[in-house]
């Protein structure tokens, strides 16, 4: 046998085992890359070619994708959008606050705020159970109704009541399952060494429930982002019922779409966000 017959591939040096891995992982992430852009080329082609050789789709094409409509409808839609925005901004920052409140009601078994902590019981139990939609309703044209002094009656100020109802609720119960799910033990070490309750909740407990549900969090704020739409059915002229006014006098839907992709444009960045923190060892 000859001396190089003689060597084993482990008496191959260090170096020239780590590029041959190195270059088997680069090989398979080019085969790999190869068959994703293949499958979606066969994928999506076939879509593609599925739809637009459907006899239906030039009269599709004309009502939902028409150009001159669309150019026609989109600064009125964007100039709507920005009133989803504002809504939006000042809605998650009130839900955030009033939420966490909530949560922090709830978790406390102080025998003194046991009427407190029926009441955010029941504040979850009514707000979280009825659809978004009817308490728009119920809000905007209840209110009003009711003729009392110093009330609201601005139908966007109404709409923007109605969702940190609704919101305040589901939120509340992520800020409780954060919460809760910090160790007893991190609360037991904190009041060993001194801390009151309150400190240990402030500076031990919510820094790292909070940061645990950070993406549903998040996810919350994306389904929060399109139901501000949901202001329209009481009056608010944002971007849904501008493109809504362009479609009922043109009989075409193009404004709907110039109106759903504006959406996108904040929905899809913050899905991407929530998957990416998700990925990172999030809850979700």
């Amino acid at each position: 046998m000859t001396e190089a017959a003689a060597i084993t591939p482990g008496d191959r040096p260090k170096g020239e085992r780590r590029r041959e891995r190195e270059e088997a992982k680069r090989a398979k992430a080019r085969r790999n890359a190869l068959i994703a852009a293949l499958s979606s080329v066969i994928v999506i082609g076939g879509l593609a070619t599925l739809v637009l050789t459907s006899p239906g789709w030039p009269s599709v094409r004309e009502t939902f994708f028409s150009w001159s409509e669309f150019k026609n409808a989109f600064p009125e839609v964007l100039s709507g959008f920005w009133l989803d925005i504002k809504v939006f901004m000042v809605v998650e920052v009130a839900v955030l606050v009033i939420a966490l409140v909530i949560a922090l009601i709830r978790v406390n078994r102080s025998p003194g705020l046991f009427p407190v902590r029926i009441l955010s019981t029941v504040w979850v139990d009514v707000f979280r159970g009825v659809p978004t939609v009817l308490l728009v309703y119920l809000v905007g044209f209840g209110i009003p109704a009711l003729e009392l002094e110093g009330l609201p009656t601005d139908p966007v100020v109404l709409g923007g009541i109605a969702l940190t109802l609704s919101y305040s609720g589901y939120v509340s119960e992520v800020y409780r399952a954060g919460i809760n799910s910090v160790h007893r033990g991190q609360t037991d070490a904190a009041l060993s060494v001194g801390l009151t309750h309150a400190q240990t909740m402030r500076h031990v407990v919510l820094p790292q429930g909070i940061r645990r549900v950070a993406p549903p969090l998040l996810n919350d704020f994306v389904a929060l982002q399109k139901d501000v739409a949901l202001i329209s059915i009481i009056g608010p002229q944002e971007a849904f019922r501008v493109a809504q006014i362009f479609q009922g006098e043109n009989f075409n839907y193009t404004p709907i779409i110039a109106a759903a992709m504006l959406y996108l444009v904040i929905t899809i960045p913050l899905a991407r966000i929530v998957d990416r923190m998700g990925g990172a060892g999030g809850v979700r």
